[in-house]
């Protein structure tokens, strides 16, 4: 048994088609099958079972080691970037992921002040939502999310960044208009336009909402906050937008601050605990929190 072999299950599991799991391993499929008979050989026990057209299924006790093959994999792949990074850390590819109500505000501000500081580092940027992005982050697939804290995920540590505040979004008509601060309470019966569900920061401004005796706008859901800043300004509805998506301006749109105590939602990184590369993740979120602080 070897990680070639593996990653061959792997690729099956994941894929379910003996042709395009050869493909992603870059071999030929006769390669990749005869590779998995001699492990279940190795084994002694069936780990595929294989049916029509090349559809492909595990076996329960092959679901059991796929799991545990991902896990080795991984470590594998840790070893030698724990190898690499002991030359430079700061070099190389890095997988980062932001939430979708971040991505787009954020990303502008930080991109170019990383790349300054770490030339050698390589970006890749992912937006995705919370829930996914755990499970891409435990996986492998990812090494550092930006997202709204906290999250509850066995062996991922998160680290606060900053505190943005939620501002309400008015149309030049409405009542609220010409006040300097809001209350939560002053939200009570107004209609409110929220995210579609599966973003963090619709349950965050649900739970505004109905202390404050809000209701939602039930024939509709946005599926990103640039949706529903045009919402609001075709009179629509009013909704809460945190501070760093208020640009750029839009026409008929107006943003209030709340008095204090004001909503809010805390920013930070999450990364694998035990990864070589936390020192690099820790200063990522050190130069971010320096640049929203100014």
């Amino acid at each position: 048994m070897n990680l070639r072999d593996l990653e061959y299950l792997v690729a099956l599991d994941t894929h379910r088609h003996f042709h395009r799991a050869a493909d992603a391993c870059f071999v030929s499929q006769p390669t990749l099958s005869g590779q998995l008979k001699k492990l279940e050989q190795h084994l002694g026990v069936q780990l595929v079972e294989r049916g029509r057209r090349q559809r492909v299924l595990l076996t329960p006790i092959g679901q059991q080691i796929v799991g545990r093959a991902r896990r080795v994999l991984q470590e594998a792949e840790e070893i030698e970037q724990i190898a690499r990074l002991a030359q430079d850390p700061f070099s190389g590819p890095l997988q980062l992921a932001l939430i979708p109500t971040l991505a787009p505000y954020l990303l502008p501000r930080i991109v170019n002040p990383i790349k300054q500081a770490y030339p050698s580092l390589e970006l890749f940027l992912h937006e995705i939502q919370t829930a996914p992005l755990l499970k891409k982050l435990t996986a492998g697939e990812i090494e550092l999310g930006i997202l709204a804290l906290p999250v509850s995920a066995d062996g991922i540590v998160s680290q606060p960044l900053f505190e943005e505040a939620f501002l309400l979004a008015v149309y030049p008509e409405h009542r609220l208009a010409k006040n300097k601060t809001v209350k939560v309470e002053d939200l009570r019966n107004e209609t409110m336009l929220l995210l579609d569900d599966g973003h963090c920061f619709r349950d965050q401004a649900l739970e505004v909402c109905f202390t404050a005796g809000a209701h939602e706008k039930e024939s509709f859901r946005g599926t990103s906050l640039e949706t529903l800043r045009q919402m609001v300004s075709a009179r629509s509805g009013l909704t809460l937008l945190p501070k760093l998506a208020l640009q750029p301006e839009i026409p008929d749109l107006l943003t209030i601050p709340f008095a204090k105590p004001q909503p809010s939602r805390t920013v930070g990184i999450v990364y694998r605990q035990g990864s070589p590369r936390e020192a690099v993740y820790q200063a990522i979120g050190k130069l971010i929190q320096k640049l929203i602080d100014t």
